[in-house]
């Protein structure tokens, strides 16, 4: 129950943002938060990450559809916490950005950061969670499922 609050608090945190971006912004209008480091800037992503596989609307809703079938799988099956709050953080944003796909035919980003010279790629809500969730997986299957296999040994 925990984990479909925690999946369903993000996509709507997610949906809310973007709600917010699509009302008040224009494609391409700026709002400068913090100058030369932190920006507001509506923009439609047609493709995956960093702007990977434009025009694979279909490809990536199948992928995402499948991926999400294979981490609700695996939620159910794990026991461990912090793997089920793993599981949760990637399914809220790759459930956030599903519905743009699927609604808008693209995903709303509007996270834009500068590091002097350096722009990142504008990105979204339901994008943070996707990274948070696969950087604390990467840690889990390093670190944490290495140490619970090396105890099954003993």
């Amino acid at each position: 129950m925990l984990w479909g609050i925690i999946i369903v608090l993000i996509v709507a945190l997610d949906r809310v943002t973007k709600l917010l971006v699509v009302k008040n912004f224009a494609i391409g209008d700026s709002l400068m938060v913090i100058n030369g480091f932190f920006y507001l800037t509506y923009t439609e992503n047609k493709g995956a990450a960093m702007g990977i596989l434009q025009n694979a609307r279909y490809v990536l809703i199948a992928l995402t559809i499948l991926v999400s079938l294979f981490l609700l799988y695996y939620l159910n099956k794990a026991e461990d916490r912090m793997l089920k709050l793993v599981f949760s953080l990637i399914l809220g944003g790759a459930g956030g950005n599903l519905i743009d796909r699927i609604f808008r035919g693209s995903v709303v980003d509007f996270l834009d950061f500068r590091f002097g010279s350096y722009h990142f790629y504008i990105f979204n809500i339901a994008d943070t969670f996707v990274v948070i969730g696969t950087i604390l997986l990467a840690y889990y299957l390093l670190f944490v499922y290495k140490e619970k296999g090396r105890e099954k040994l003993l």
